[in-house]
């Protein structure tokens, strides 16, 4: 209940200008709402729910629950910031982390930060088939590393 009083605060302290012109890019990237998941073959069932762009922003949920227990949480948006779309993460135990965007289609939205330690790059896909991908990448340990996240819509 505490999340859902602070999202309709939310308005109340914005930039009314920035709110008077959402970004148009956010509604190309619809195709991510909805629910999707993923199980991985250790069992464990990751979950990302987007809502619908609204108000020139996207807002995402996900958690990961394995051994019936959640692991890991996360809070995510997708929202103009002067004037570039950028994807904002809040991880479980982690500082909150923004990654400006570097393309977007109708298909792909491509966001990175280099100076972050891992990720450095997030990357959607829609699918063909009505699936959704995401994929993570950059450095670890002086290794380039990516992680895929093949995504099915939520029954």
């Amino acid at each position: 209940m505490l999340l859902t009083a602070l999202l309709f605060a939310l308005p109340a302290f914005a930039d009314p200008a920035a709110a008077a012109a959402p970004a148009p890019v956010a509604t190309d990237l619809s195709w991510l709402r909805g629910c999707w998941t993923l199980t991985s073959p250790d069992g464990s069932v990751t979950q990302e729910h987007w809502l619908p762009p609204a108000g020139g922003a996207l807002l995402g949920v996900s958690r990961t629950v394995a051994d019936g227990r959640m692991v890991s949480h996360e809070f995510l948006s997708i929202a103009a910031v002067d004037g570039r779309l950028v994807y904002v993460a809040r991880p479980s135990g982690q500082p909150e982390t923004s990654f400006p965007v570097v393309t977007a289609s109708d298909t792909e939205v491509v966001f990175e930060n280099p100076t972050h330690d891992f990720p450095t790059r997030i990357v959607y896909r829609k699918g063909k088939n009505g699936t959704v991908s995401a994929r993570i990448e950059g450095t670890l340990d002086g290794a380039p590393q990516a992680m895929d996240f093949p995504y099915q819509r939520c029954r």
